[in-house]
């Protein structure tokens, strides 16, 4: 946690159930963070849900209109839908919004915030401008962030670590896993797996087509968002993120049938060939974990739960002489959410102007 003066203050999760929002409240309390309450909340059929909030008991509380009061932070974890209804509300309070569903980013009406990039990439004025004024009186002016999903994440960091070197070009290739479609894609991938297995027809409303076992390069027609859908709103959001600070990847799915843990493979290429270990140390330090070549390549088993992005040792191309090949992966869960934390932490550690 950032270092700076720290302050008690309300948290509200909205979309308490969701696998975001769960992952939320336990990040929030291994990393300690000041808040004095956390308010659980989400739609009404979902009220009444008994859970635990910092080693106690609770209940999850219907989403209501004055749900925000007194609330420091609202951060947004269930359906875009449910954001673009309540951050109004959560604003008019006086709270800031940190939103990690996708619907401030996709309005316009949020900034996008990477603090493990802040040493890399040169300052965005319109996040300068939102510290500015939250740092005024959050009480009088809130503020709203986005927090980005784990694949823009990646490639935006992917983008700063080589951006040093100037690449001729660089390419993402993406392995995004079904619970990236929250419990409902979670579930359909098991009903899928135990039906196959058991000679059964597979149900697939989320995914419109069979995940299990199979490697998807588009879903059905009646999945919604669609396979296009998905991949243009990855590559929207980490241009305007990047925003020419660094050169945006070259960006295609594939979508795995696994429940947890985001893969990828990329490749950048330079005018001169790079040793590894100047690579490795720019990965480094922006908080991504390296491994030796000595070591196992992650998988999406050995990242669950870790915080950081997970690299293998970085491979030349045996072809090509200044291109090099990255695997890594990511707990999904774990990497956007602690992003969010990390964006209320930072706001928190601010000194205020009184």
């Amino acid at each position: 946690m950032p270092s700076g003066p720290a302050k008690s203050t309300r948290v509200a999760i909205v979309g308490a159930s969701s696998l975001r929002g769960k992952e939320l409240k336990l990040v929030l309390e291994e990393r300690n963070f000041p808040a004095s309450d956390i308010v659980l909340l989400d739609e009404p059929a979902l009220a009444g849900t008994l859970t635990e909030a910092g080693g106690e008991p609770t209940f999850i509380r219907a989403l209501e209109e004055d749900s925000f009061e007194d609330a420091r932070f609202v951060f947004f974890t269930g359906s875009q839908q449910d954001a673009a209804r309540n951050w109004p509300a959560a604003q008019r309070s006086g709270a800031v919004v940190i939103d990690l569903s996708g619907a401030l980013a996709a309005s316009g009406e949020s900034t996008s915030w990477i603090p493990a990039l802040a040493t890399a990439l040169l300052p965005r004025p319109g996040l300068n401008a939102a510290k500015s004024t939250n740092g005024v009186n959050a009480a009088r002016k809130s503020v709203a962030y986005s927090s980005p999903g784990s694949g823009v994440i990646i490639a935006c960091t992917l983008a700063a670590a080589v951006a040093k070197f100037s690449p001729l070009r660089t390419m993402l290739l993406l392995f995004p896993p079904v619970s990236e479609r929250d419990q409902a894609g979670v579930d359909e991938l098991e009903a899928q797996t135990t039906n196959l297995l058991s000679f059964r027809p597979i149900v697939q409303p989320v995914f419109d087509a069979q995940v299990a076992f199979n490697l998807l390069a588009g879903y059905g027609p009646d999945s919604k968002p669609t396979f296009a859908e998905v991949r243009n709103s990855i590559a929207k959001d980490v241009a305007e993120y990047l925003a020419g600070r660094a050169q945006a990847p070259a960006i295609q799915l594939v979508q795995a049938p696994v429940f947890y843990g985001y893969a990828f493979a990329a490749y950048a290429e330079f005018a001169a060939p790079l040793a590894g270990e100047q690579l490795q140390a720019a990965f480094s330090n922006l908080g991504v974990k390296v491994d030796a070549p000595e070591d196992p390549a992650p998988s999406n088993v050995t990242v669950a739960g870790e915080s950081e992005i997970h690299l293998a040792c970085i491979d030349p191309d045996p072809n090509v002489a200044a291109g090099v090949w990255i695997w890594g992966v990511a707990d999904n869960l774990r990497l956007a959410v602690v992003n969010a934390v990390r964006i209320a932490e930072e706001l928190v550690a601010e000194p205020r102007v009184q």
